[in-house]
């Protein structure tokens, strides 16, 4: 089974679907796919040798055919997004089924594709079936050409997350180290981002002067310049990297390794979830949601509009335009310990009532490779 996930994001959402795979198809070779180094590294963390993982073909017929050659897949699942016409057409003429799992398509990016009418209907017509995220979703993809007995809303995978009780009891234990003071976190900042969060933080240390924040850009390759910008801020840093536990100088936690974001969504108070306050779409919010946690966001929500929609609706995020706001909502959040946990269980009953999303893809991969159970 050939699992496409393009990255970092797409990893940790298809994860729990893998481990499905993994534990009912114990025969089965799982190829995981990924297009880029964070990715990968992602995904050799989460499962190390019960996958074989390689860097995805370009989408191209020749390399994808010879890739399909050397793997000879008995299915191909694509997550989320990841439309490609060639690697799509090839499973196709061999017989190949193709699922697009918990897809998603933004209004964006079904304006993108109707430029491309043509293609477009015809790679959706080439798909075996898609498990959309939502009924939005589901429409857009019937829109853009696609069988409407093809389209499945499952809802997303993301609302099954669980969180083990081994991480609960490393992240008491973090929480040890700060005793007491009051945190947030800002997850998977893009540049332009940082700048504002600090903006936000030194209005924070005005009102609690022992407030402490976990800063975790998304990409690596930026760890050493945050790392800059916040002592340059004039804040005490400390790195995660380095081990050191957090003391009484330290302002800032800067998360700069790889695969503890949900440890450290359950170490603070508050959880602003970024890409979101510059226009990348946001990210995922579900994981501090399922820490009963209060959560923030900007306004750019594009990737995440159904799930936005949904925790929005239930008072369980604000929406922050920009530093003076985000440093506002913080305050009051640490200020009123009741309207801190009316959020957060509002946020852990969103989770709850949508959960079930990996039950239904799971039974439709089913359906889709019934030959090999």
């Amino acid at each position: 089974i050939w699992i496409h996930a393009v990255s970092v994001g797409e990893v940790l959402g298809s994860a729990a679907l893998i481990r499905k795979l993994l534990h009912h198809y114990p025969q089965t070779q799982i190829v995981v796919t990924t297009m880029t180094p964070t990715g990968s590294d992602r995904v050799k963390e989460l499962f190390g040798d019960k996958v074989i993982h390689c860097y995805a073909p370009y989408d191209l017929p020749g390399p994808v055919r010879r890739f399909i050659k050397n793997i000879r897949p008995e299915m191909l699942i694509l997550f989320e997004t990841e439309i490609w016409p060639n690697t799509i057409h090839q499973c196709y003429q061999q017989g190949i089924p193709v699922l697009l799992a918990n897809g998603r398509m933004s209004a964006r990016s079904a304006k993108g594709y109707r430029k491309l009418s043509g293609l477009t209907k015809s790679v959706m017509i080439e798909l075996s079936a898609i498990a959309a995220q939502s009924e939005t979703d589901g429409q857009r993809f019937i829109e853009l050409g696609c069988p409407r007995e093809k389209v499945l809303v499952s809802g997303s995978v993301k609302f099954d997350v669980s969180i083990p009780e081994t991480l609960k009891r490393e992240a008491a234990v973090l929480r040890t180290q700060w005793a007491g003071r009051p945190s947030f976190i800002a997850a998977s900042t893009h540049e332009g981002e940082d700048e504002q969060v600090l903006e936000a933080f030194a209005k924070v240390k005005r009102t609690y002067q022992d407030a402490l924040l976990i800063l975790v850009p998304r990409h690596p390759e930026r760890f050493d310049d945050v790392a800059t910008l916040i002592t340059k801020s004039g804040f005490e840093l400390i790195r995660r990297s380095s081990g050191e536990p957090v003391n009484a100088q330290c302002d800032v936690l800067l998360g700069d390794t790889m695969g503890e974001l949900l440890l450290l969504y359950g170490c603070v108070d508050v959880a602003f979830v970024a890409g979101s306050l510059v226009p990348r779409g946001g990210h995922n919010m579900l994981e501090p949601a399922a820490w009963a946690m209060p959560v923030l966001s900007g306004p750019h929500l594009f990737n995440f509009q159904s799930v936005s929609e949904l925790l929005l609706s239930a008072e369980a995020m604000l929406i922050v335009e920009d530093s003076d706001a985000l440093a506002q909502q913080i305050i009051k959040l640490f200020s009123s310990h009741e309207e801190k946990e009316k959020m957060g269980k509002s946020a852990e009953q969103v989770i709850n009532q949508n959960r079930g999303a990996l039950d239904k893809q799971f039974q439709l991969i089913q359906s889709l490779i019934k030959p090999m159970a």
